[in-house]
């Protein structure tokens, strides 16, 4: 099984509404590739809508590249708001690398058990090459650590593998910011336009490096180095909208993807491309911030982070009822996935609530700007 941005705590729907909109459609577009690519309920219906199934079980997996424009886009809100202004010492990285790996934790951990439960559960009900075996203690470590794909050991769910290259995209950005604060003044939280200008020129250089020689190597996708150049897309976005900046930025992020695109033709990036363009102009964002559906599409994004991670037990345990209890005709298969995709909003909400909402109120802080959410395939 292969296995697969944006931790929850929505951006204020008034002021950033693309972010909520951009992450409740991808989103849902990520749980559906997921819902006709795994189990035996897809396979029947699949005759029926064959254009639908191919597109969600191909093209839908795209949507990745919006978590991952959007992580880099609210990481560097956190971590470094301007090229000039990092927010991270030396010392700290190791804090704020394992802050951000706690946040992470309460949902993964959720995921990560209802997936072990979901599949032996599944293996009793149905004989599916999707169902995962009874996981190792060697699995189970590698994943307490992320380092499941590093380490070539099989996931346990789909979404494990983009929570493990957020965690390396989170660390780089910081590690980067750390390097550069080296150049602050003791005290002082920004610096001056040189400061500035090689702050750019840092991550632009390792960014053309990602798009340009490891983006080309499948291989290498088991590490954030093969996802920066998408990331860095979503931070430059960022930095772009404080000041009058907008077009300096604008051309920055279409040379780094043009670079990119003239060596390979990638669809992924791309759409990283227009995604990063659309945060940096969020074009009509009053209109869309007051239309009457935003505060249903802010819950779907506010609990997309934890819908992502436990649809694929849910998916388990369906597939397994309905394999073992009900006919085998596209009906019950259509009845079976639509259950699937409501369960698992109504899971994802309460974990929401429970494992993220409720802890971060009770911290008195914010959760971590960075994460976008928690998405699969389309490496």
């Amino acid at each position: 099984m292969s296995s697969p941005h944006v931790l929850p705590r929505p951006v204020a729907a008034a002021s950033e509404p693309w972010i909520d909109w951009g992450k409740a459609i991808a989103s849902q577009l990520i749980v559906w590739h997921h819902l006709v690519s795994y189990g035996p309920l897809a396979p029947r219906l699949r005759p029926l809508l064959p254009t639908l199934f191919e597109w969600l079980g191909t093209r839908a997996a795209l949507a990745v590249q919006l978590f991952l424009v959007t992580s880099g886009y609210l990481a560097a809100r956190s971590l470094w708001p301007a090229p000039g202004e990092p927010r991270v010492r030396l010392a700290q990285w190791p804090a704020r690398v394992g802050q951000r790996w706690r946040r992470l934790m309460p949902v993964y951990l959720l995921a990560l058990a209802l997936a072990v439960a979901g599949a032996a559960l599944a293996r009793q009900l149905m004989a599916s090459p999707d169902t995962p075996e009874a996981p190792t203690l060697a699995q189970g470590v590698a994943h307490l650590l992320m380092l499941q794909d590093i380490a070539h050991v099989p996931a346990l769910s789909t979404g494990v593998w983009y929570i493990a290259i957020d965690l390396q995209l989170f660390a780089l950005l910081a590690a980067l910011a750390a390097v550069l604060s080296l150049g602050l003044p003791k005290g002082r939280g920004q610096g001056g336009p040189v400061l500035a200008a090689h702050g750019v020129l840092m991550l632009c250089v390792l960014a053309l490096a990602a798009v340009c020689v490891f983006n080309l190597h499948p291989q290498d996708a088991v590490w954030g180095i093969y996802f920066f150049g998408s990331f860095t897309l979503g931070v430059l976005a960022a930095w772009g909208r404080r000041g009058e900046t907008r077009w300096a930025f604008t051309a920055l992020i279409l040379g780094i993807a043009t670079a990119g695109l003239m060596l390979a033709w990638r669809d992924r990036l791309a759409l990283a491309c227009m995604v990063a363009l659309l945060l940096l102009w969020q074009p009509a964002r009053g209109w869309l911030a007051r239309s009457r559906v935003q505060p249903a599409v802010a819950a779907l994004a506010a609990w997309s982070y934890a819908v992502f991670m436990v649809h694929y037990p849910v998916s388990l345990m369906v597939n397994g009822a309905f394999e073992r209890w009900l006919p085998h005709d596209p009906g019950n298969a259509l009845l079976g996935l639509l259950l699937t995709w409501v369960l698992s909003i109504a899971l994802g909400a309460q974990a929401h609530r429970l494992l993220e909402r409720r802890p971060a109120r009770a911290a008195a802080q914010p959760l971590p700007a960075g994460t976008a959410l928690a998405p699969p395939h389309g490496r």
